[in-house]
């Protein structure tokens, strides 16, 4: 009960982040004019966008494939059912339980244990952020904002400086604990001494039975598929945005398609309400306002990106929820599984 009023306190904090953005990105805006621009949208290219977001969810099922298979050559079918309920969870669900239940739920399909299925997902994660970090270092070298932002070109390389050293302190730590085990994890214990005895006693368990999970292939072939699957990926998330722009006729570089995922990737860093409802929006629109896109034009966008990625993975999550015979509501005993 206690853990519940945790989650539940959290989940309100969420909300209030979310509707904190609403109100700063609805105000002042001619409703008029964002009905006009949402209806001057092309169809054509939303559809394109659509099959292609498909396509990228459908690839990040391909890359977990060779993550998972120093474990087991998992159905094709499973791993992609877990990918989409995972993202269809996300955006439902509180406190992002959509990642416990991608593991648990290809855990039980294909009888793994659910801790070594969550450490592929820790390595997928990895993958992920390193992807982000070269499209930072990309965007750096190739945006052109206009005069008077260069406040927020400087503010994007020091965020990605800091992304970066935490990224390679976390590969460091993992490097350590995996080879060097018993040592870190004693190095661990006495970082943890300021904090009550019983923080210790739970984490250093957990990251014992964690890092024996962790496994990745050694076959150049499987490596070589996981790095250019996770091109495939994020090159499928940067060409919906891209093409949402021509969509709205804005016509601006790849470059600033990828300056937009940038923001993206971090507003969902952003605790919020399930969905990055708010959140999500403010960083596509500040993300365009930086080109000098127009307020009601770029919220417009905001809401299609978001929409694209909200409702199509919900309804085929619940298709593959229905096939299964999974209820919506039995996916809750993940939180504290």
């Amino acid at each position: 009960m206690k853990n519940s009023g945790r989650i539940d306190m959290k989940f309100l904090a969420g909300i209030g982040i979310s509707l904190f953005f609403l109100v700063l990105l609805f105000r002042k805006i001619d409703f008029a004019q964002l009905l006009s621009t949402l209806k001057s949208l092309d169809w054509r290219y939303l559809l394109a966008a659509i099959f292609i977001t498909f396509v990228s969810y459908s690839l990040r099922a391909v890359r977990w494939h060779y993550l998972v298979l120093p474990l087991k050559r998992a159905a094709p079918r499973n791993l992609l059912a877990a990918t989409i309920i995972c993202y269809m969870a996300n955006n439902l669900l509180p406190a992002r339980l959509g990642e416990f239940i991608r593991a648990y739920l290809l855990a039980e399909k294909e009888n793994l244990e659910a801790s070594s299925v969550f450490a592929t997902l820790v390595l997928d994660r990895l993958f992920d952020g390193f992807s982000v970090l070269i499209i930072l270092l990309v965007t750096f070298f190739t945006v052109k904002l206009p005069p008077g932002m260069e406040n927020v070109q400087r503010g994007l390389v020091t965020g990605g400086y800091v992304t970066f050293a935490l990224y390679v302190t976390v590969i460091i730590f993992l490097v350590f604990l995996k080879r060097r085990t018993a040592t870190t994890l004693s190095f661990t214990s006495k970082l943890l001494r300021p904090f009550p005895a019983k923080v210790s006693s739970k984490v250093i368990p957990v990251l014992g039975s964690f890092i024996s999970g962790i496994r990745l292939t050694s076959n150049p072939k499987e490596l070589f598929a996981l790095v250019f699957s996770s091109a495939l990926i994020w090159s499928t998330a940067v060409w919906p945005v891209d093409l949402l722009l021509k969509a709205f006729r804005i016509d601006l570089p790849l470059a600033a398609s990828m300056f937009i995922l940038v923001f993206l990737v971090f507003a969902v860093m952003v605790p919020a309400s399930p969905g990055y409802i708010g959140t999500y929006h403010a960083a596509c629109m500040y993300g365009l306002m930086a080109f000098n896109v127009p307020k009601e034009l770029a919220l417009s966008v905001a809401i299609v990106i978001h929409s694209i990625n909200f409702f199509p993975v919900i309804i085929i999550g619940f298709l593959f929820l229905w096939k299964d015979g999974i209820s919506f509501s039995s996916l809750g005993k993940y939180k504290s599984a």
